[in-house]
């Protein structure tokens, strides 16, 4: 550590941003009456709905005992429905309902705002370039094909 120290060793940067935007999103939620867990879930389901519990826990970047719990709030409030997959009943997918992408509609602005903050001052061929790095390392350490 001490030939690179912490401004320069990335896994230490990459906690510190995402300690910092998971904080600054928790505390934004608030006012919306969700947490974090579930604004995750309601923005992979707004891009890509009908996904398992497990691929929804890989995106969500989320443990599974605590999918399963935020699924069943969710459910009560109405934002997602379950239902058994085609061809094979043990699998259950999981559906965005209109209540659910209209509650992520609403809190979608101030996590633009909230992600135009964190870049102010990086271009957008900086931006892109960090992107492709971070895709890069992300199949380096991905233990999912997703």
């Amino acid at each position: 550590m001490g030939e690179i120290g912490l401004s320069s060793f990335a896994p230490y940067l990459l906690n510190r941003i995402a300690a910092r935007w998971n904080a600054d999103m928790a505390e934004a939620l608030r006012a919306f009456d969700m947490t974090t867990t579930k604004m995750r879930v309601l923005a992979v389901l707004s891009i890509s709905s009908g996904l398992t519990v497990n691929d929804l826990s890989v995106f969500a970047v989320t443990e599974q005992s605590t999918m399963s719990r935020t699924l069943d709030a969710l459910e009560e409030q109405g934002f997602i429905r379950r239902r058994p997959r085609e061809g094979d009943l043990r699998v259950r997918e999981i559906f965005i309902t209109e209540q659910g992408r209209a509650a992520f509609d609403e809190v979608w602005p101030m996590m633009y705002d909230k992600f135009s903050d964190m870049f102010e001052g990086v271009d957008a061929a900086e931006y892109q370039a960090f992107v492709s790095t971070l895709h890069k390392v992300l199949a380096n350490v991905r233990k999912h094909d997703l």
